[in-house]
């Protein structure tokens, strides 16, 4: 079953002003994407049930919302089945249709993503959390999942020349934590130190080294991938961790997008990035060592950072939204994994 919400069919009986229309979206995203009930939805727009029950109805008349059965044989599932085969990955699709705004798809994709995550976290369980944009959107469809002995851990430091970083990445894996009624790890490092000196220094500071060791601990991370463009850019790129003169390097080494503030090239590569001598993530190589690797992503802009964090072997369970999986298929067929000893050049 497919499920398509949209702007109302040409010539259908619409609400008359805009504000109706957000209202009836509004119901129509809270009631079939977010699956709440009539009553909660009624609370959150200040209505009746009876009047929610009619902008539904509406939703539906006009053609906003269609609900349209569909063979397993989609192009969905098709792109599905080629990505898991072709990575050799768990691959989890939200099927929200590809004209869908970029936030509608990252509702969709971080709802299934949360969902997976309470299954996989179990007691005693070690859960890695990298901050970001697309990790904000998960935590909100965490459901309260009580278990024993649950620790949860930030991957990457969030602090910049401006912030510490506290508030942003704090609240986020506080709600991690909340959901699973864990133990927190706070890593209260930059995002990304000024000099590669300063973070071997730092690296050798016991406080620091309690960190990175419970790192190598991690039963379950789960992270997005970062990138300079799109719609919804990404915070580290949008924040004020990237001066400009970092960004024209980035762009000159061929970086692509990040994965826990790694940089990455196309074709998976990111040891000779000078960027990475300064960030604080795991690289792929240590994410590599955790058993289980959730990677939530939605949107036209992901797909080639999705692609080099693929090709780095940092995922083994990926969850999108369709249009980005089938966006990610067409390019990884399109895009050549590099010129004959690009591999020996750009070492991982």
């Amino acid at each position: 079953m497919h499920l398509f919400i949209t702007q109302p069919l040409i010539g259908a009986h619409v609400p008359a002003t805009p504000s109706k229309r957000d209202t009836m979206r509004r119901a129509a995203m809270l009631y079939y994407l977010q699956q709440e009930t009539m009553e909660t939805i009624a609370r959150d727009l200040g209505v009746s049930r009876s009047t929610v029950s009619r902008l539904l109805r509406d939703a539906r008349d006009t053609g906003m919302v269609r609900i349209t059965m569909a063979d397993e044989a989609t192009a969905s599932s098709r792109a599905t089945d080629a990505l898991a085969k072709r990575f050799r990955i768990a691959v989890h699709v939200a099927p929200i249709a590809g004209h869908a705004t970029t936030v509608v798809r990252l509702e969709a994709a971080s709802r299934l993503a949360a969902h997976l995550l309470e299954d996989l976290v179990v007691d005693g369980c070690t859960l890695g959390v990298a901050w970001g944009t697309t990790m904000s959107a998960v935590a909100q469809h965490l459901r309260p999942r009580p278990r024993r002995g649950v620790t949860v851990l930030q991957l990457n430091g969030a602090a910049n020349p401006t912030s510490t970083g506290v508030t942003h990445a704090g609240s986020l894996i506080g709600a991690f934590a909340q959901a699973f009624d864990a133990d927190v790890l706070h890593f209260p490092v930059p995002a990304f130190f000024d000099f590669p000196e300063t973070r071997a220094a730092m690296w050798r500071e016991r406080s620091v080294r309690r960190i990175l060791e419970a790192q190598q601990t991690v039963d379950v991370a789960i992270f997005g991938v970062g990138s300079p463009s799109g719609e919804l850019p990404s915070e580290v790129y949008a924040g004020d961790y990237l001066d400009a003169a970092d960004m024209r390097l980035l762009a000159d080494e061929g970086v692509v997008g990040d994965v826990c503030t790694v940089m990455l090239r196309a074709d998976g590569t990111y040891a000779d990035i000078a960027m990475n001598r300064r960030a604080t993530g795991p690289t792929p190589r240590m994410l590599t060592r955790i058993p289980r690797r959730i990677c939530v992503a939605a949107g036209d802009a992901k797909v080639l950072p999705l692609l080099a964090a693929l090709r780095a072997h940092v995922v083994t369970d990926l969850v999108v939204d369709q249009a980005t999986a089938e966006g990610l298929l067409t390019v990884a067929q399109e895009t050549p994994v590099g010129r004959p000893g690009a591999a020996s050049r750009h070492r991982r």
